[in-house]
């Protein structure tokens, strides 16, 4: 399993005795976006070398290895030439050209057309808007560049030499008509975009080849079979859930540098009220969607933390952070952690905050504690009312919140959100994404038939903790004053 997130990756080999997965994590390792000539890039290179070195370091301690699988985050992807070579590195989703040029990409394709043509949320992190602005600058990469290649696809295209699309990925660009589950040639035209650029679309659970001997002669490996997962990390996450009760009403929380949220269904959902409330779709394994909203997370914290580190403690802990906010009194004021400024790098987040709430007519938390309760307390006030758009979306009332990912590790936080929404939360395990990747897996080598028979035994094996709601009345009044403070989230 190669579960790469925006911040580290890991390599990991996992194992089925036939009711139960393990799995021992052999190479970890940091990377993030570098930025150069004014564009945040990802050093594709680098994670290429890191996945040979996982590879190396995980066939050197279990040489039966049978098979493999690449997951990323989405949205981003990168081009090979008619030669079949790299043109440059993948820009990240937080270029801010990417997001300038938003506003000109709807003027040729409506932002509402764009949704009924993809089914997709318009967040200006999908791919189209990278891509048109590729197309507005002439860009190296549309001239020179013959196919696009998602992020795991470019990896899978180093290992194995084939350039396809794995679907769950290739809906985060919108250039997919969901519907069919095929591209969607209109959205192509109306950008100025030759769909030639695009590859055959390949499903999870499909084999697309195996290690090409050139790499395994240069690295002294044997050629692994290489499956296709839900290449999209969040695609995968939500695959891997332990899924207490399948008949009750539940949504689920992906906590990580976003956060995810949203529900499984049969099909996408397209409708005025999905469209109004940021909502959209994004295909998951088994031919299934998952309806979701992307809200800017822990990257805020993650910032706060940078600058704090700089400023004062070289080994601040996550557990300093979060016993910080426990410890800071109540938080009088907010933020709304969708604002753009808190999704993009900024070199003093905190300041950026206090600069914020003071605009605002708030008070201006000072401390690292109070910074931090301020920000737990607006994000969980934010999936608050996200999961009651949700719940008016759907007609359904919640009964179940499962949280997944590196952010299950803040136990206040997850204690935080059940409390505010007044629902019981499942949260764990961390490694849902890698747990869906590997069911991937389990499924191609026909050890699994279903994705239900997958999420049991992802249960089966997983460490959860409940977390039952309580203190009613405090996130009552908390979350009336967030309403008044930003009506913008009022339904």
């Amino acid at each position: 399993i190669f579960d790469f997130g925006a911040s580290n990756g890991r390599a990991i080999v996992a194992h089925f005795d036939g009711k139960k997965v393990t799995m021992d994590v052999t190479h970890w390792f940091e990377h993030g976006p570098v930025y150069v000539t004014e564009t945040i890039y990802w050093d594709i290179l680098h994670l290429f070398s890191e996945l040979i070195n996982g590879l190396q370091a995980s066939l050197s301690k279990y040489p039966d290895v049978r098979s493999l699988a690449i997951s990323t985050w989405g949205c981003d992807f990168g081009f090979i030439d008619e030669r079949g070579k790299l043109v440059s590195n993948p820009v990240t989703y937080r270029d801010k050209n990417r997001h300038e040029r938003s506003k000109l990409l709807y003027n040729v394709l409506p932002q509402r057309e764009l949704f009924e043509l993809s089914a997709g949320s318009t967040n200006e992190i999908m791919g189209i808007f990278q891509l048109f602005s590729f197309k507005c600058d002439n860009a190296l990469e549309l001239r020179s560049g013959r196919k696009m290649l998602m992020i795991p696809d470019l990896l899978n295209y180093f290992l194995t030499g084939r350039a396809c699309n794995e679907y769950t990925n290739a809906t985060m660009t919108l250039l997919c008509n969901q519907y069919e589950r095929t591209w969607e040639e209109k959205i192509l035209n109306r950008i100025g975009v030759s769909p030639s650029i695009l590859n055959d679309l390949v499903m999870p659970g499909d084999r697309i080849g195996e290690i090409q001997a050139s790499i395994c002669e240069q690295f002294g490996i044997h050629p692994v079979p290489v499956i296709v997962p839900a290449t999209h990390d969040t695609a995968s996450a939500v695959a891997g859930i332990p899924v207490i009760d399948e008949g009750k009403h539940w949504a689920f929380i992906s906590l990580g540098t976003w956060g995810i949220m949203g529900m499984q269904t049969d099909q996408p959902i397209i409708s005025d009220q999905v469209f109004s409330s940021g909502y959209g779709n994004n295909a998951i394994p088994e031919g299934k969607n998952m309806m979701v909203k992307y809200i800017t997370s822990l990257w805020i914290i993650q910032q706060c933390r940078n600058r704090w580190k700089n400023e004062h403690v070289k080994d601040l802990s996550w557990d300093e952070i979060v016993q910080a906010s426990v410890q800071a009194k109540p938080s009088k004021t907010f933020i709304d952690v969708d604002n753009p400024i808190f999704g993009l790098p900024q070199a003093d987040m905190p300041k950026v905050i206090q600069q914020d709430c003071q605009q605002r007519g708030q008070e201006v938390p000072e401390s690292m504690g109070e910074i931090a309760r301020c920000f737990y307390e607006s994000l969980t006030l934010k999936f608050r009312y996200n999961l009651e758009l949700l719940e008016e979306i759907s007609g359904h009332h919640l009964e179940l919140l499962h949280i997944v990912g590196g952010g299950t590790q803040n136990k206040t936080l997850c204690q935080w959100i059940a409390d505010a929404k007044g629902i019981p939360v499942i949260a764990g395990p961390t490694e849902t994404t890698s747990m869906g990747n590997f069911i991937m897996q389990l499924k191609a080598d026909g050890e699994v038939k279903t994705l239900k028979e997958g999420r049991e035994i992802s249960l089966s094996s997983s460490s959860i903790h409940r977390y039952e709601p309580g203190n009613k009345s405090y996130w009552d009044n908390a979350y009336e004053k967030f309403l008044h403070l930003f009506p913008h989230n009022t339904k």
